[in-house]
């Protein structure tokens, strides 16, 4: 009996013993991808919120507790940023997806020269922002691009002025430019998307009679809801927290009119040299942002439920 126990548990620590190696092993293999990720994202972003405690002068910092956040209660211009943020976001967003949703539908069907369409549509996707931002300030340059003149030309505008030029309309130059450089990335994941429904269901529905708006609603739309949640909501975050168009082609100006939230933070990090409340501003925009993904993350396992 003794003999038979000691074999039971002779045999069960090997078992034991593997089972941990099956178990470490593969944080082992990740270890540097998470040392990296440490590293990158991680202690940066600890270090950031750090200083949105403290005020930094030339030479020293202080430890001022939530003062920074307390200012932000009053500070007009952030209010503004904010305002901007939202109306820059929402606008680019809306005709990024629309766009990139209606190419992506059009070359889900064959037709003559798909891959030439389809190479030029993904080509924005490849220009570097800072370049885009360059090449569309040029064009609503009245003495060297065409833009104001076609604006004047169909009676959009009294006369071909710039316009970045006018705080009224300084603001669409940079969304008509998010919206070109960000269309490929709808039509890119929502075409792959559409690839995988399975065409059984389609040739079903039209059997049953179903017209195309039928089909696209019932069948499309559904199978599409997951994908088009989860790309709105990284398509948003990266809007929102994109500076680069902006400050390329305005600077924030004129008179604040195009200053977002993550240009504000810029220049209140590296040209008003107030680290501590630029921080404060990014830690509020990290917040905002966070609850937003809650939120979409939420609807879209609703969504993958139901379908």
């Amino acid at each position: 009996m003794t003999y038979a126990v000691s074999e039971i548990r002779s045999a069960a620590l090997p078992r034991k013993r593997r089972l941990s190696k099956a178990a470490i092993e593969p944080w082992l293999y990740l270890s540097p991808a998470i040392v990296l990720l440490v590293l990158v994202l991680l202690v940066p972003l600890i270090i950031g919120i750090s200083y949105s405690f403290r005020k930094f002068s030339a030479f020293k910092s202080q430890y001022v507790g939530l003062a920074q956040y307390q200012t932000m209660l009053s500070d007009q211009v952030l209010g503004q940023a904010l305002i901007n943020t939202l109306w820059w976001t929402v606008a680019s967003l809306f005709f990024q997806f629309f766009l990139g949703l209606g190419l992506a539908l059009l070359l889900d069907k064959p037709f003559y020269g798909r891959k030439v369409v389809q190479a030029v549509v993904f080509l924005p996707w490849a220009v570097p922002s800072f370049l885009s931002g360059l090449t569309w300030a040029w064009l609503f340059n009245p003495i060297i691009g065409p833009l104001p003149h076609w604006l004047f030309a169909l009676g959009l505008k009294a006369e071909p002025t710039n316009v970045l030029s006018d705080p009224a309309t300084a603001m669409w130059g940079p969304i008509v430019a998010n919206i070109w450089f960000g269309i490929p990335f709808f039509a890119i994941t929502l075409l792959a998307a559409l690839k995988s429904i399975p065409s059984e269901l389609h040739e079903a529905a039209a059997i049953d009679g179903a017209s195309p708006w039928q089909r696209f609603t019932k069948v499309t739309l559904p199978f599409l809801a997951p994908t088009i949640v989860i790309t709105v909501m990284l398509r948003t975050i990266w809007i929102a927290t994109f500076a680069d168009l902006i400050f390329v082609m305005t600077e924030g100006g004129p008179a604040g009119s195009t200053s977002t939230v993550p240009v504000y933070i810029y220049v209140s990090a590296f040209k008003s040299l107030d680290k501590g409340y630029a921080s404060a501003v990014a830690v509020l925009l990290l917040v905002l942002l966070i609850a937003y993904a809650i939120g979409l993350i939420a609807i879209r396992r609703t969504l993958v439920r139901h379908v």
